[in-house]
């Protein structure tokens, strides 16, 4: 079963872990080369942040890529006229819930009644559409496919407030159940503290 072979490949990566500033960052080294950085919260267990990065065919270490948490600001170059996105455009990031993957799109002033968000199986994506046109997206749920399970519309919801949509799609059992077991090799890695490497906590 592909959740299977996915926590196989969790497990058997090289694992490191550092405990900073309330959250415990792990960084994963898989076999292929990939790396993968997580950050947990200390009191929660909650997932704050995902990235991916591999290096090009010429062995050039890539850029992180982000999966799940903030997007990744670039520090702007010294030039001044660089060239910036508009801070009103709308800004896509996802941030799950225990029981939810959930994506917030920002910056969205439109009512609740213009948008229509639905699964697209043969594409195994969920797109975004206004009936004003004035936004489209279409994103793929990383996790679903990396452990080759199936996207369910009923799965699937959104709101509006406050000029954001938010998109949770329900995640399945076995996602749970790979979380759980996850989460427990996470807790098993003994993380150092940044700075005072002896500093023990009580």
């Amino acid at each position: 079963m592909a959740v299977k072979n996915w926590i196989d490949v969790l497990k058997s990566s090289q694992k490191t872990a550092l405990i900073h500033d309330g959250k415990k960052k792990i960084h994963y080294l898989f076999t292929d080369g990939k790396e993968m950085a997580e950050e947990y919260d200390l009191k929660t267990d909650e997932l704050i942040s995902r990235k991916w990065r591999q290096k090009s065919t010429l062995g050039v270490q890539g850029v992180w890529q982000v999966e799940v948490g903030e997007p990744l600001n670039l520090p702007a170059g010294l030039d001044r006229d660089v060239i910036k996105e508009n801070c009103s455009n709308p800004v896509f990031m996802r941030k799950d819930t225990k029981s939810s993957f959930q994506w917030r799109i920002r910056n969205l002033p439109y009512p609740k009644d213009v948008f229509s968000v639905s699964v697209e199986p043969s594409e195994r994506c969920i797109m975004i559409k206004t009936t004003n046109k004035k936004y489209y997206k279409k994103f793929s749920v990383p996790d679903l496919d990396r452990s080759e399970l199936p996207l369910d519309d009923a799965a699937l919801s959104y709101t509006h407030a406050n000029n954001t949509l938010i998109v949770s799609y329900l995640k399945p059992k076995e996602i749970l159940t790979l979380e759980q077991e996850l989460l427990k090799e996470v807790k098993k890695l003994k993380g150092t503290s940044e700075g005072d490497v002896d500093c023990k906590t009580q």
